[in-house]
């Protein structure tokens, strides 16, 4: 065994502990221990525990990448005072001023990332297992030998598990296949379309990190649509699970703790106004004591118009001024 063998050998096990843990419940519960429904809920309820067990990491990844957004305006103010400075003095001095802010504002570029590196091993294990009992049909842990065959030879609605888009033996997988694509690729989407469009504020919309963040608006589900056409479909409804619990957690986040000043943070504010004025809160003070803002709904619900609003050009401004 190699060493990354023997690194994902711990974890291996314990994914294919669970995996097998949901397949007694879901037999126990008098379903067909080698139909394939069996296997593809087992592999659900899987997903759902791993991704939940990660949750401390991930909102450690969001917290980080909080930060960096909040301090990507100053980082843009660092850059335009270098900016076309490419002399071995400038490019030290705007390293030196990067780093102060970073200290002085307890960022890390690189404690976004961590998580995610965290969270490979675990994710490489989940595909590992499943891969390998579904092509070469050998087992792990409590995945014996036996239950391993019974996955890999497993089909749902006429399709076998095992299949992939490109390899498929008849049109059933191609369709199953095809939809988990499509849908895998529309939830990646709106996942990072939630993140560009309402959790930042305007200054992180006019630095590099936002033209970054919106690159990978189409970058992420073009990766799926190349990928997915070559992953076997047990494997894909692990991808389609967790990226569906990867949407729903990141509506949450926004929802409830999003970034300062962001069109999402508004909206949070216009909700807990109206929420405080329906607990009896008077209409005369309208205060958002729940923020601690001190802002009448009024107020917060204009900020928010404001925030929405499209910028005017000086011409048209001036056009509109005289109409007046």
């Amino acid at each position: 065994m190699d060493l990354i063998g023997t690194i994902l050998w711990p974890l291996k096990w314990v994914v294919s502990a669970i995996l097998v843990g949901f397949h007694w419940v879901f037999e126990n519960l008098g379903m067909d221990p080698s139909a394939g429904i069996t296997w593809v809920l087992s592999i659900i309820f899987l997903t759902f525990v791993v991704r939940a067990a990660l949750i401390p990491i991930f909102v450690r990844q969001i917290k980080s990448q909080r930060r960096m957004l909040e301090v990507a305006p100053q980082l843009k103010k660092i850059q335009d005072k270098y900016k076309g400075k490419k002399d071995q003095f400038s490019r030290e001095a705007m390293s030196r001023e990067t780093m102060a802010l970073y200290k002085e504002t307890g960022t890390n570029p690189l404690s976004s990332c961590l998580p995610l590196l965290i969270q490979m091993p675990i994710f490489f294990s989940l595909y590992s297992v499943l891969h390998e009992a579904q092509i070469n049909k050998t087992g792990i842990g409590l995945l014996t030998g036996d239950l391993a065959k019974s996955f890999g030879n497993a089909s749902l609605f006429g399709a076998p598990l095992h299949e992939t888009f490109t390899n498929a033996s008849g049109w059933e997988v191609r369709i199953i296949a095809g939809i988990m694509i499509v849908v895998m690729t529309a939830s990646q989407f709106i996942t990072q379309l939630q993140l560009v469009a309402k959790n930042m504020s305007p200054e992180t919309k006019e630095s590099p990190m936002y033209r970054q963040q919106k690159m990978m608006l189409y970058v992420l589900p073009l990766v799926f649509v190349i990928s997915g056409l070559s992953f076997p479909l047990g494997v894909m409804f692990y991808w389609l699970a967790s990226n569906l619990w990867t949407m729903a957690q990141q509506y949450f986040v926004i929802r409830s703790m999003p970034t300062p000043g962001s069109e999402a943070a508004l909206a949070r504010e216009v909700r807990l106004a109206k929420k405080a004025q329906r607990r009896g809160t008077p209409a005369t003070t309208g205060v958002l004591t729940d923020a601690g803002t001190g802002a009448s709904m009024a107020e917060v619900e204009a900020r928010v118009n404001n925030q929405r609003q499209q910028p005017v050009g000086k011409s048209r401004a001036k056009k509109n001024g005289k109409t007046k």
